[in-house]
């Protein structure tokens, strides 16, 4: 499948842009506005990168807390640190601690950080333009509806026309 999405500043422009694409022969099915009052950028399927962020980070966690407590612990056997007074296997059990706290924020800072800035693609540019108030229309079809489209969207002077082609 493939995709065309146009960015355009107002409602009107983007009704007045469905309204051609429809005159042109393509079909409502193929056709979608995205922005207030239409479809929201959650409903047409753009991924929310927080979401994924909180996602990837507590994945991350499930492996790296607990082989942070294994590596924390078998570091504390190897040096013998005593960091308190609470004996030897005391001290092994609080360098497992430190280890699976060391595990916990990798899994937050990589994680999270890491998938916030780079797991969302497109959608955190488009996600901020519709925060804006502006609106997407979006070509779903083939070569040929794309090709079609392309011409009637520039007539409206987007602020942005893209093509995507579905992966999978």
């Amino acid at each position: 499948m493939r995709y065309l999405i146009a960015v355009l500043p107002d409602r009107i422009q983007a009704e007045a842009a469905y309204t051609a694409l429809e005159k042109s022969g393509l079909t409502p099915d193929q056709l979608v506005i995205v922005g207030r009052g239409y479809q929201s950028a959650d409903e047409f399927g753009l991924i929310d990168p927080d979401a994924q962020a909180r996602k990837q980070a507590k994945r991350m966690a499930v492996w790296l807390v607990p082989f942070g407590f294994a590596a924390g612990f078998a570091f504390n056997v190897q040096t013998h640190v005593n960091l308190l007074p609470i004996g030897e296997l005391g001290n092994h059990f609080l360098g497992g601690v430190f280890g699976a706290m060391g595990g916990a924020m990798g899994s937050f800072f990589v994680g999270g950080g890491v998938g916030a800035t780079s797991g969302s693609g497109d959608a955190l540019p488009y996600r901020n333009r519709l925060n804006a108030g502006k609106y997407l229309v979006v070509v779903k079809g083939s070569d040929r509806d794309k090709n079609l489209a392309t011409p009637i969207l520039r007539k409206f002077d987007p602020e942005n026309l893209q093509a995507y082609v579905e992966a999978g």
